[in-house]
């Protein structure tokens, strides 16, 4: 045995110090290997809608309710099925209005009852797939020992019934069932999902990015592939001062300026005192707001002055740092100095264009991108409330933590975006300081700046390159969570001419039904050998309602952004999509529209969901056909190595 795998061997002795401990623990992790492959599910474009994405983890995108069908077929109403899974979905509120029409102690009792029965039967249905010990890790600390004598199968009691009877009676009797059932229904909540995959942009347009964020870092289980509107909150974290006017002017525009003052508690009052002062008298007419029926109208004069001073400040800061970056190669995006401010007018390329907008009180037009020292005052308290706000900067350190650009998992390749190609499918390479990247090194080098832009030493020359990548992943023609030609911002708000807006995808968007292109991203990162290979994006939106499927390449690809955000539900025609991956297949499922978490409460609304099938695996795929399975076989191997030298004295057993 050579010196490094004896040191090995040495330090695994010290958990497993005798040959009954490592053979137990061997029998044990062959016997996790056979068991079937934990569900996975995965989610895109959340975009701040976050009720229905609570709901959706909830219900498991429809699994609690299939749950309930095979357990109890024909032998409950489909009113009682429903009332079900209601309760499951939210136990405290739906209990509260259930026990409020109870008439009688003995009624609420008899309920009481049933619903622990029922409870109890659902739990021994989604805990059959996992470990005994898996099982008990998810069990609420004050009732796991009951809940797991309830779920077991107990060979040695003689007379089951009066004994589990027994245990449900004593529950009721010291008046703990509510709380008992609250923990039953979370537990079936988590263990439908094994494991929960966030494909991209948690982040903008709806009201509740940061309660999202709470709900998954508090999840048992999940990963997260960053997606363009993630990266912009990331850099505006990190100190950004482009990814910070960014992340304003859009929930500005959004009329979600309460996410960032109510939702994270940074401080507005800079740029509402630069709106108040030096906008006072200015023409913000196409600086509208877009707001629903929450939105308090008062505060729209304010916020739309609000919106035209931090755009005008994106504008400068952008092409600062533009002009500092010039092998970002987006000379075309600099606007302020192509404008003829006695004329009113732009020229972009060949074209002359009047402005909608020509009133600049902060723009000197022979220095356009200089920031006015009311402007410098603004971004630079910004700066410090951004970096200040303790729970960004905890939700922010969780997506650096627990995301990534990309991830390759159980034959599944995630990223937000795509894989930037020319038009002849070859990959398209970007320069970062002296070399050219392209393919899976371009997502590592971008993630590896990206990274040193929020963790790197404050004031060096690498964490404000840093900073600069982040905005550049966020709007770049070359950022693989972008995959567009340009960000026409400037045109959108300033020209009338709708061909200026136009935003030219990449032609990833156009091959992505040709299998040698899907096949050659898939090698790439080293899955097209894996069993059953897959590509899982999100980003634009798929429009159902116009015939496009979220299935590409005869099944290879899948787009996955069904519209989350009310703004897209016109366009796609539903509400979302979730990519289900079970030890039996894989299936895609389609989200109609989410009234409400109230109504869902009362009314008994769950969210309706089609199923297409896209894959059924010829036979159930176990762990051991996992990531996970692999892991696991490798401990096996080096604990029978450990065993070995046991046997052959190589080491010696401690009592």
């Amino acid at each position: 045995m050579d010196n490094l795998r004896l040191e090995l061997m040495k330090s695994l002795s010290k958990q497993f110090p005798t040959i009954a401990a490592a053979s137990t623990e061997i029998i044990n992790l062959q016997s996790i290997l056979n068991l079937p492959k934990g569900t996975e599910h995965f989610l895109s474009d959340i975009h701040g809608e976050y009720e229905q994405f609570l709901h959706v983890l909830k219900n498991g995108s429809g699994t609690v309710r299939a749950k309930i069908d095979e357990e109890f077929g024909n032998s409950m109403t489909e009113r009682e099925k429903k009332t079900l899974a209601t309760l499951i979905y939210y136990p405290r509120e739906k209990m509260e209005l259930l026990l409020d029409k109870m008439e009688s102690p003995e009624e609420t009792d008899d309920w009481y009852r049933i619903t622990l029965y029922r409870l109890v039967a659902i739990t021994k249905r989604v805990a059959s797939k996992y470990t005994r010990s898996k099982v008990r890790k998810a069990l609420p600390k004050d009732f796991a020992y009951v809940i797991e004598e309830l779920i077991t199968e107990k060979a040695e009691v003689q007379d089951k019934e009066a004994y589990y009877n027994e245990i449900i009676h004593t529950i009721i009797r010291l008046d703990r069932a509510q709380e008992f059932i609250t923990a039953m229904c979370l537990l079936i909540q988590q263990l439908v999902i094994d494991h929960l995959h966030i494909v991209g942009d948690i982040y903008d347009r709806g009201p509740g990015p940061h309660i999202i964020m709470d709900a998954i870092m508090d999840y048992h289980s999940v990963d997260i592939q960053w997606g363009n509107h993630d990266i912009v909150w990331m850099g505006a974290a990190a100190g950004s001062e482009a990814c910070i006017c960014n992340v304003i002017r859009m929930s500005a525009r959004y009329g979600g300026l309460s996410t960032i003052e109510e939702g994270y508690g940074i401080n507005l009052i800079p740029l509402a005192k630069l709106a108040m002062e030096v906008y006072k008298d200015v023409t913000c007419n196409t600086f509208s707001i877009i707001y629903d029926e929450n939105y308090d109208t008062r505060d729209l004069m304010l916020d739309m002055k609000m919106h035209k001073a931090i755009t005008v400040l994106q504008m400068k800061l952008e092409g600062q740092l533009i002009l500092r970056n010039p092998d970002f190669a987006m000379d075309d995006r600099l606007s302020l100095d192509k404008i003829d401010y006695k004329k009113g007018t732009i020229t972009l390329g060949r074209h002359t264009y009047a402005l909608k907008d020509t009133d600049f009180p902060t723009i000197d037009p022979k220095d356009p991108y200089k920031l006015s020292p009311e402007e410098e005052e603004c971004i630079t308290r910004l700066v410090s409330a951004f970096r200040k706000s303790e729970k960004l900067q905890r939700h922010v350190r969780f997506l650096f933590t627990n995301g990534s650009m990309y991830k390759c998992y159980n034959s599944s390749l995630l990223y937000h975006g795509c894989v930037p190609l020319d038009e002849n499918g070859q990959f398209l390479s970007f320069r970062v300081g002296e070399k050219e990247y392209c393919g899976k090194a371009l997502y590592d080098i971008l993630e590896y700046h990206a990274r040193r832009g929020y963790f790197a030493k404050r004031g060096t020359p690498e964490r404000r390159f840093g900073q600069d990548i982040l905005w550049y992943i966020w709007c770049g023609p070359s950022s693989p969570v972008f995959g567009k030609d340009r960000m026409t911002t400037f045109e959108r708000y300033f020209i009338d001419d709708k061909k200026t807006h136009e935003e030219v995808k990449n032609a990833y968007y156009r091959l992505y039904n040709d299998e040698a292109v899907v096949d050659r991203i898939l090698a790439e990162f080293g899955l097209l050998d894996r069993p059953h290979p897959h590509i899982v994006n999100g980003h634009v939106p798929v429009e159902q309602k116009k015939g496009e499927s979220p299935i590409k390449c005869n099944g290879k690809l899948f787009v996955i952004d069904g519209g989350f955000s009310k703004a897209y539900h016109k366009t796609t025609g539903l509400a979302g999509y979730t990519l289900v991956a079970n030890s039996h297949g894989v299936r895609i499922v389609a989200h109609e529209l989410f009234e409400s978490m109230e109504s869902a409460i009362r009314k008994e609304t769950d969210i309706l969901s089609d199923y297409m099938y896209v894959e059924n695996y010829p036979k159930r795929q176990l762990v051991a056909d996992t990531d996970n399975g692999e892991q696991l076989k490798e401990e096996i191997r080096q604990l029978e190595d450990l065993l070995q030298a046991y046997r052959d004295g190589v080491l010696i057993e401690k009592s």
